[in-house]
Parts: C-alpha cells; structure tokens; sequence
C-alpha cells in the first residue's frame, strides 16, 4: 500500500459530513413550516367569509410563519452542531 492511498483511507475515515445549516436552524425551519401551515388552516373553513378569523388572524400568521423561515435562514448560532 503506498503512502497517498494511507493518507487518502485516513482522510476519509475523519471526515465529517457537515449540513448547510446547524440543528437549530433546521428546527426553527421546521416550526415556521407548522406555523404557515396553521395559517392556512385557519383560513379554511365554512364560517362567514369576513370573519376576524380569516381576514385578519389567518394572514398575521401565514406572515409570522414566513418570517420565522427567513429567521431560520439567516440564523447564525454562535457553534455549529
């Protein structure tokens, strides 16, 4: 066995396969995920059309899951998991 296929076996075996984002980053995606969908459900539904339900509650939500995602994107934990 030759000196670089040795270096290249052991190279292989320490490397760790690293995501784009951290636990945490993934976790609040997943949660803004669940909360526009909440949104969504909220505005479904056989009740008046002009409920404060569905024309005020249901987008502030859709708008906070949406928020949440772009927090989740730009979220940068101080180590990476």
């Amino acid at each position: 066995m030759s000196q670089y296929t040795k270096r290249t076996e052991s190279a292989k075996a320490n490397t760790k396969i690293s995501l784009g984002f951290a636990k945490i980053n993934y976790q609040i995606f997943i949660v803004s995920i669940l909360v526009v969908a909440l949104g969504f459900i909220l505005m479904m539904g056989t009740e008046d059309i002009y409920s404060f339900t569905k024309i005020t509650l249901a987008p502030l939500v859709v708008c906070l899951g949406f928020a949440l995602g772009f927090v989740a994107i730009l979220y940068k934990p101080k180590n990476k998991n």
